[in-house]
């Protein structure tokens, strides 16, 4: 699985719209041979499979599932369906995602913001993950391949999206150290890609500034971004440049020096001031 997922089965969650519909578009696009859409917004979800359905003119077999990943009880019983119906897929892209509350940590609500945002963002993954990864790694003849859509803040602190934040870096830590365990053990055919983008204009942080020469990208840019280094199994893909050298400069710098240039210089500490959200 160099070049294309032509042949495989690739299942994205949060797949009804936005960057988890592009990702749809993609697999069907380069031949899949199913596209399984996981998404709690069943209307959404139709229009998706129909669309995708006349593209791919009878080629990919599309598969949807209605499914809250917030209720990790519905994970389960979602991927025993999709073992018994579909099979084990070869690609698993766990891009769903939501950020809650624009303001301070004191004034999130633990119902409503902290609870949903980790079990979505941070839980939802490794519980998704858990139930396909033995079918993966029992087919050592069969690449396969899992994405993490996790996010800059969670790498970065930045003020206004804690719980965010938290959730994000929750993702990260949790994702590269599955990508070892799988490299000690010897699971060549698994390679797990962890993603931490900046600002994405989907809709999801309208009103967020970029900080200094990191322009706020367009999802057809990141999803491209991503496909590639899925296929070459890369470990970690961070986007634009300007995070990695953040994270450069966060671990040279000592705290205050770094304060100053990423809140007064970059901007990074203002960028969610006039957040608006989705």
């Amino acid at each position: 699985m160099t070049r294309t997922v032509r042949g495989a089965s690739v299942l994205i969650t949060g797949a009804a719209m936005g960057m988890g519909r592009l990702y749809a578009e993609r697999a069907v696009a380069e031949g899949a041979a199913s596209v399984v859409l996981w998404d709690r917004d069943a209307h959404a979800l139709a229009q998706t499979v129909g669309d995708l359905g006349t593209a791919s003119k009878g080629r990919t077999r599309i598969h949807s599932y209605v499914v809250d990943v917030a209720d990790l009880g519905a994970i389960a019983k979602a991927a025993q369906k999709v073992r018994k119906e579909v099979g084990n897929p070869d690609v698993l892209i766990n891009n769903a995602g939501v950020v809650r509350g624009n303001g301070y940590f004191w004034e999130t609500d633990n119902g409503d913001d902290t609870r949903p945002t980790m079990q979505v963002n941070a839980l939802a993954p490794m519980y998704i993950t858990r139930e396909f990864l033995p079918g993966m790694v029992a087919r050592a003849y069969r690449a396969s391949r899992i994405v993490n859509i996790a996010s800059a803040a969670g790498m970065i602190s930045n003020p206004r999206m804690s719980v965010y934040a938290a959730s994000k870096a929750a993702l990260i830590g949790w994702s590269d150290s599955l990508r070892l365990e799988l490299v000690r053990d010897d699971h060549a055919n698994v390679k797990v890609t962890t993603v931490a983008p900046s600002y994405i204009s989907t809709g999801m942080f309208d009103g967020a500034r970029g900080p200094l020469l990191t322009p706020i990208m367009t999802p057809e840019y990141v999803v491209d971004q991503v496909w590639k280094a899925m296929l070459a199994g890369r470990p970690m893909l961070m986007l634009p440049w300007t995070v990695g050298f953040s994270k450069v400069l966060r671990g040279v710098l000592p705290g205050a020096a770094f304060d100053a240039v990423a809140g007064r210089f970059f901007g990074v500490y203002r960028s969610m001031d006039r957040f608006t959200g989705r």
